[in-house]
Order: C-alpha cells, then structure tokens, then sequence
C-alpha cells in the first residue's frame, strides 16, 4: 500500500489526495505534524513539507512534483491535456494558486486562524486575516472571468487547475472563508468537482478543535 504523508488542512496535500484518487490509486493517509520536524520525517524529505508520497520505495515530495509524476505513471486518467499550450495553461494557473493565491490569501486566512493554533505559535494577526479577506474577492472574480470564456478553469476538460484551486478553496470554506455568493459561476463549478467521487474523502475530514460548516460537506451546499 502506498502511504501520503499529509496534514488534512494542506491544500497542496489535498491537491495530491485529490490526483491520486481520480486516477483511483490506493493510499494509506498518514497525519504528519510536519512542523515538529521529526527525524523520521525528515529523512523522507529534508524540506520538512508535506506532501510526502511513499510510492515504489521512493519518497516523493513536492505537490506539483507529485501529481505530474502521477499523470506519467497513470496517463489514462488524464489532468494535463496533450497540446503544449493546454498543458502550459494548466501549469501556470496550478502555479498561479499554489503561489500567488497562497501567499495572499491560503496563509492569510488558513494560517492564521487554523495553522497558528495548531502549531501552538499564537494568535491570528487581524492585519493579515483582513489582507487575506480583501484579496480573494480578486482571486474569485478572476475565476469567473475564466469561467466564463470556459468549461472549466484551463479549458473544455477539468485538469490539475481545477484540483489546485477546489484544494485551496475547500481549506478556507471548511473553516467559512470563501463567500460563495460572490459567483454564482464560481459556485457552480466548486459545486461540480467536490461532487465527485475523488472529494470524498477531504469532505470527511475533521481538524480537531476547528468544526467545518453545515455546507461543507453538503454536495448541494
């Protein structure tokens, strides 16, 4: 059994989970408290970051790393498309949230009011949650204007665009920061992926101390 090193509120994580269950790959989910930078951990990846996939006896990490490994192991279920100008599509807008909506938004909102806590290192600090609450109104609205012009984010197929946005996005509505009613393009198409089979999972997690909304889990919202 391949086992994935994670934490449940880790949207580069849950871009990996949500790869590996797509491609309807089996793992065995292991909660690391990567922050502590255990020895052992360590050693499966001296970055001290989760993602970490053990897999063929190799320890993988790196989400994007990951997940492009995955797509060339398992191609049949594909999240790149075949042109080189959707594939380059696709890796600029995961590059666009895994960076950009993470820096101004994921560890504004997400660090602050979750990961602080859990890492015992104090309390939010409301400038950067107020930051975080100004920016993603931006970051919405530039995804309804792809949406618009598309099926979904990259194109007329889902891809690993999709996953890395509805992976940052399920992160900060578990713990009510996304205002759905902002979009009702937006919301349509967040309605689409975490209705699939692959979402299961990260909708049954639970962070001890942090109860997600009544619409978290609700496919209908």
């Amino acid at each position: 059994m391949h086992r994935l090193f994670h934490f449940p509120l880790s949207p580069f994580c849950r871009k990996v989970r949500l790869s590996l269950a797509e491609k309807r790959i089996e793992v065995e989910l292991v909660e690391e408290r990567y922050w502590e930078q255990d020895a052992d951990f360590l050693r499966r990846n001296p970055a001290g970051k989760v993602p970490v996939l053990r897999m063929g006896g190799q320890n993988l990490s790196e989400s994007s790393a990951i997940c492009e490994y995955l797509e060339e192991l398992h191609p049949e279920t594909p999240l790149l498309p075949r042109s080189p100008e959707g594939r380059y599509e696709v890796r600029r807008l995961v590059g666009w949230f895994d960076d950009k909506f993470f820096r101004e938004v994921t560890s504004k909102l997400l660090y602050e009011r979750v990961n602080k806590k859990v890492m015992g290192q104090g309390y939010p600090d409301s400038a950067n949650v107020k930051a975080g609450a100004r920016a993603i109104k931006f970051h919405l609205d530039y995804m309804a204007w792809l949406l618009d012009q598309r099926r979904w984010l990259a194109g007329d197929s889902m891809s690993l665009a999709d996953f890395a946005a509805a992976a940052h996005l399920s992160c900060l509505d578990y713990i009510s920061d996304v205002d759905w009613n902002r979009s009702e393009t937006v919301k349509d198409w967040y309605a689409k992926i975490k209705s699939r089979p692959a979402f299961r999972s990260i909708l049954a997690d639970q962070v001890p101390g942090f109860l997600p909304p009544p619409h978290y889990a609700d496919l209908d919202f």
